[in-house]
């Protein structure tokens, strides 16, 4: 009698959580292989709460040439880090920090916005993909 397995299901939750970090923050590592490294999200992935900071996390990867387009070799690859060994970097006063949300009138027509708030200084953690 065969005995049936179950395969292996990757665990996802029900609801997405939401993380503290985004594309363009600046962080600090703060567990792992490189601790004390600072680097900017190039990508922040919630579903699986892990970011890719740049310069941070870098694997060797062998790859093959496609064409003319790509040259094979073996190159480093900044792989996932999870957002909870990473910290925020204050905008204003350059300190790692935890990150409260608020709501504030903000833009032209004052309307409540969420906003990150420094748990150091108190102020605004200005958003680097909006301001522009």
């Amino acid at each position: 009698m065969a005995v049936k397995t179950k395969a292996k299901e990757e665990k996802r939750p029900l609801h997405r959580a939401k993380m503290n970090i985004k594309k363009g923050d600046t962080v600090l590592v703060i567990a792992g292989k490189d601790r004390g490294k600072q680097g900017t999200v190039v990508r922040a992935l919630p579903q699986l709460n892990k970011v890719i900071v740049e310069g941070v996390n870098l694997v060797k990867r062998h790859q093959k040439p496609q064409g003319q387009l790509r040259q094979g070799g073996i190159i480093e690859k900044a792989m996932p880090i999870h957002v909870s060994n990473t910290m925020l970097i204050c905008t204003e006063c350059g300190q790692p920090t935890r990150v409260a949300h608020e709501r504030r009138p903000m833009g032209a027509d004052q309307k409540l916005r969420p906003v990150r708030i420094c748990k150091k200084c108190g102020k605004v953690i200005a958003d680097r993909t909006r301001s522009a």
